[in-house]
């Protein structure tokens, strides 16, 4: 296949294999040429070599464990460096599903620095260099414990409503100056996400998990549609317009010089610093 005009360059973080290689095969078809980042070089290789053929794109491939520093370090070097870059899609991550009781410390710990760190500091090494140029994107992969913290492991879903959270306060941030913030909050997704996990994909019922090519093609609507939050699942937009609308009008009652009468304090009536 001969390659056509390029979109730019997408970097996309996990995408040797499931979502991640899924988003690598939609943007090369869209015309995105590619940088995958992902441990796995085998797999890395396979990919490249299957999307080259098919589409004609450019597909650079780059092995990096992102809770090394050195390797995120040179993510970061390659997002600000490289002017053709056009969109970042942070996908890599990992979840569990087990209570926080019978979760490894470090493992927790290892969790918010992948889910957390190394998205903020991918964002942080891309967003300069697409406000001076006037335009780019980010697609930062969530999940729906984002909103539901009671779902799985607490660390987790507080990762991930990290990530929710971090994504709404750009795009209210960047919007004007012509960068795209989406975050997607996928369901259970057929990945190996669960098995790392803890709990395999086949012991959920089949009727709330979907395919993982299902949730991108979703995304990508919701992308186009010029969604910030997509949730995949969701039947009824309106039902995360009320939510988020809800949010937005207590957050106009959340800071007062007087705490709510409802705690029958009596306050002072100077703030002290």
């Amino acid at each position: 296949m001969t390659a056509t005009n390029s979109k730019g360059t997408a970097l996309i973080t996990g995408a040797s294999t499931g979502i991640g290689a899924i988003y690598a095969d939609r943007l090369a078809k869209r015309g995105f040429d590619l940088i995958l980042v992902a441990r796995n070089q085998t797999r890395l290789d396979a990919l490249a070599k299957r999307l080259k053929t098919e589409t004609g794109r450019s597909v650079e491939t780059i092995t990096a464990d992102l809770n090394d520093k050195a390797d995120l370090a040179r993510i970061e070097t390659t997002l600000r460096g490289n002017a053709g870059i056009t969109l970042l899609v942070n996908n890599a991550g990992v979840g569990a599903a087990g209570p926080l009781l019978n979760s490894d410390v470090e493992k927790m710990d290892e969790m918010i620095r992948l889910n957390v760190g190394a998205l903020t500091r991918l964002t942080y090494a891309a967003v300069p260099g697409f406000v001076a140029r006037g335009g780019g994107s980010i697609i930062n992969i969530a999940s729906v414990v984002a909103i539901s913290p009671e779902t799985l492991n607490g660390v987790y879903g507080g990762s991930k409503a990290f990530v929710l959270a971090f994504s709404q306060s750009l795009q209210h941030e960047l919007a004007a100056k012509g960068v795209r913030v989406q975050a997607v909050l996928p369901g259970a997704t057929a990945t190996e996400f669960w098995d790392t996990a803890g709990l395999p994909v086949h012991n959920l019922p089949t009727a709330i998990v979907m395919s993982a090519e299902d949730m991108v093609d979703a995304s990508f609507a919701g992308f186009d549609q010029g969604e910030t939050v997509t949730i995949p699942s969701l039947p009824d937009k309106a039902e995360w317009e009320a939510f988020d609308a809800a949010r937005r009008a207590m957050s106009g009652k959340l800071s007062s010089s007087a705490p709510a009468s409802r705690y029958g304090i009596k306050h002072s009536q100077t703030a002290k610093a």
